[in-house]
C-alpha cells in the first residue's frame, strides 16, 4: 500500500462556500488583529472555488456587511441591487395571478438586497482569505474523515487520484494526503457525505425533525436587451408543480443576463415526476416566455438544498468538529436565501475557533460554546421565526399553507410548532397508483433535453475512474424500485446519470456517472436509500460560470 503523506494545520475547512470561506475570513482577521499565528486550509472538490456553487441567487448582504464592511470598496460582486419584487401564482399552462405584495409574508420581500452570482461571491471571498493567510486548495475533495484515538475528528484525508473504474493504479497515480488539524470545519453545501457519516456517527440529528430537501435547477440566459429590466425578481408557486410542492424564481442580472430556474420538494409522491422536465415545460408559460423568448440559454445547473430550517437543525458540534451551513441546514427557506445565514454560522465558528485557540492551543475539545453562540445570534431568530413556514406548505399546501405564512410572518406569529417527520424519500407512492405525466418533447428554443443541458454545466469526470456513485446493493434498482416505483431515478435525476436500457434482451439499470453534476438528489429521494454519493476525482464534476 502506497504510504499517504501528511501535513498538520490549526484549522481545516472542507468546502470553499459561503460558511466555509466565511469561517477561514473571519478566523484570520481575528488571528491578525491580535497578532496570533494560525495555519488554516480550505479544500474544495471543484477544479475551481465557485465551479460547483449553484444558488439562485437573490443575496442579503447583512452577513457580508459585518464580514467586510467595505466591501462595496473592494469590489465584491453584488452589483445589481433588487429594484421591484412580484409574486405570482400560476393557475395552469396560460394563466397566472399576481399575487398583491400585502399578501406576500415579509421575509419574501427584497428591499436591499443584490442578484448575484454566488459562485462569484465565493471566488471573490477565496481571494479576501488569501490575502489573510489562508490557503486554498482546489480540486482536492475530502474523501474521508480522519478519526483520533479518542474518536474525536482529526482532519480529513483528500482521494487518490489515477484510479481505474476497478480501484488499480493508472499510469500518474498519486494518493491523497491526509490533512490533520486542530479542528476541522465540514461545510460541504448541501448533502454532504462527510457531513452526513458525522451525523451518524455522533448521533448529531436524534434530537431533531427529519430533514427536508429540495431540488433546484436553474439556467442563466442572456435574453433581449428590451426585455431586461436590471433587478426585477419574479417569484411563484401552482403550475406545472400540481400537488408537489416548490416554486420558480426569474432575476434580472447586469449585461443583459436573467436566470430561470424551479425548486421542487423531494416531498413529492408520484414517481413518474420528474422535477427536470416541470422545469422545461415551466418556461413555455407565458410569464416565463415573455423575458426568454428571442434569448439563449448560456448555462444550466442543479443542486440539492436542505429546507427544513430550524426544526431539522442538527447538532453542529462534536469532538474536534463542526457542521455548517448548508451541511447543517441553516438555509432560511421562507427567504428562499442560505447565503447570509450560511455566511454567519461560519463568522460565528470562527469566533468559537479563535476562542477555543485562546484556551488551549492543543485542540480537541467539542466547541460546545458554538451552540450558545447560535442560540444568541440574529441566525437563530431569523431562523425561529419561520420555523413553520416549510411544514406549513407541506402539511397545507400552496393555498392553505401560503395563508398559514401571511398569518404568522406578516400579522401575528403563530404560537405554535409544526412538525413534519415523513423522510422524503419515504413520500413516494405506488408508481400503480399514480397518474403517469405525458411531457411535451423539448423544442430547443426554450426548452431542452438533459444532454445538452449538461453540455452547458461544462461537467467533466476523468475517464476509467471508480464509480461515485454507489450501490448497497445492486439488484435493489431493477428487482424493487422498477417494480413498485418505475424505477424514479431516471426521472428524479436532472442530469441523465440513471438509465434503464435493453441489454439481449434484459432492462437492466445504467449508471452514467461521468453526467453527474453532483447535486445529491439520488443519495436523497432513492426510496430504497440505496445509492451513496461519494467524491469522485478532484475537479471532476460541473465547471459552472457566473451561477
Amino acid at each position: 500500500m502506497t504510504e499517504r503523506e501528511s501535513m498538520e494545520f490549526d484549522v481545516v475547512i472542507v468546502g470553499a462556500g459561503p460558511a466555509g470561506l466565511s469561517t477561514a475570513c473571519k478566523l484570520m482577521q481575528q488571528a491578525n488583529e491580535h497578532g496570533r499565528e494560525l495555519t488554516v486550509c480550505v479544500v474544495e472538490k471543484g477544479s475551481e472555488v465557485g465551479a460547483h456553487i449553484l444558488s439562485g441567487a437573490v443575496v442579503e448582504p447583512r452577513a457580508l456587511d459585518e464580514l467586510f464592511p467595505q466591501w462595496r470598496d473592494q469590489g465584491a460582486p453584488l452589483t445589481t441591487a433588487v429594484t421591484e419584487d412580484q409574486i405570482y401564482l400560476l393557475q395552469n399552462a396560460d394563466k397566472a395571478i399576481k399575487v398583491p405584495n400585502f399578501f406576500v409574508p415579509k421575509p419574501m420581500h427584497n428591499e436591499g438586497n443584490y442578484i448575484a452570482s454566488v459562485g462569484n461571491l465565493c471566488r471573490w471571498l477565496a481571494e479576501q482569505a488569501e490575502q489573510l493567510g489562508v490557503e486554498v486548495f482546489p480540486g482536492f475533495p475530502a474523501s474521508h474523515v480522519i478519526y483520533s484515538d479518542t474518536g474525536a475528528v482529526a482532519g480529513i484525508g483528500t482521494g487518490d487520484m489515477g484510479l481505474d473504474e476497478n480501484g488499480g493504479h493508472k499510469d500518474g497515480y498519486m494518493p491523497g494526503m491526509d490533512l490533520l488539524a486542530k479542528y476541522t470545519v465540514f461545510s460541504e453545501g448541501s448533502r454532504g457525505h462527510l457531513g452526513k457519516e458525522l451525523l451518524k456517527k455522533y448521533e448529531l440529528d436524534a434530537d431533531c425533525d427529519v430533514q427536508h430537501y429540495g431540488i433546484g435547477i436553474k439556467e442563466l440566459w442572456d435574453i433581449d436587451p428590451k426585455k431586461h429590466q436590471p433587478g426585477l425578481v419574479v417569484h411563484g408557486a401552482g403550475w406545472p408543480l400540481g400537488k408537489a410542492s416548490g416554486g420558480f424564481f426569474l432575476y434580472h442580472l447586469e449585461n443583459n443576463q436573467a436566470v430561470v430556474g424551479l425548486i421542487t420538494d423531494l416531498s413529492y409522491s408520484n414517481p413518474h415526476l420528474s422535477p427536470f422536465d416541470e422545469f422545461q415545460r415551466l418556461k413555455h408559460h407565458p410569464l416565463m416566455a415573455q423575458y426568454l423568448s428571442g434569448g439563449k440559454r448560456v448555462s444550466y445547473g442543479a443542486r440539492a438544498l436542505t429546507k427544513g430550517g430550524l426544526n431539522s437543525l442538527p447538532k453542529m458540534t462534536m469532538p474536534g468538529a463542526l457542521l455548517l451551513g448548508c451541511d447543517a441546514g441553516t438555509l432560511n427557506f421562507s427567504k428562499i436565501k442560505g447565503t447570509h445565514t450560511a455566511m454567519k454560522s461560519g463568522m460565528l465558528a470562527a469566533e468559537t475557533l479563535f476562542a477555543a485557540f485562546v484556551k488551549d492551543d492543543q485542540g480537541g475539545s467539542d466547541l460546545t460554546d458554538y451552540a450558545t453562540a447560535f442560540k444568541q445570534s440574529w441566525i437563530y431568530d431569523e431562523l425561529y421565526k419561520s420555523r413553520n413556514f416549510g411544514p406549513a406548505l407541506h402539511k397545507y399546501g400552496t393555498i392553505i399553507g401560503g395563508g398559514f405564512n401571511f398569518i404568522d410572518q406578516n400579522i401575528f406569529p403563530i404560537p405554535v410548532t409544526l412538525h413534519d417527520n415523513k423522510p422524503d424519500y419515504a413520500q413516494l407512492k405506488l408508481a400503480s397508483a399514480c397518474p403517469v405525466i405525458d411531457y411535451p418533447k423539448a423544442d430547443g428554443v426554450l426548452s431542452f433535453d438533459k444532454p445538452s443541458s449538461v453540455f452547458l454545466s461544462n461537467t467533466n469526470h476523468e475517464e476509467n475512474q471508480p464509480c461515485h456513485l454507489k450501490l448497497t446493493d445492486i439488484s435493489i434498482p431493477m428487482g424493487e424500485n422498477f417494480a413498485k416505483y418505475a424505477e424514479p431515478a431516471q426521472r428524479y435525476c436532472p442530469a441523465g446519470v440513471y438509465e434503464i436500457v435493453e441489454q439481449e434482451g434484459q432492462k437492466i439499470f445504467q449508471i452514467n456517472s461521468q453526467n453527474c453534476v453532483h447535486c445529491k438528489t439520488c443519495d436523497i429521494k432513492d426510496p430504497a436509500q440505496n445509492i451513496t454519493w461519494v467524491t469522485p476525482e478532484g475537479g471532476g464534476g460541473p465547471n459552472y460560470p457566473n451561477m
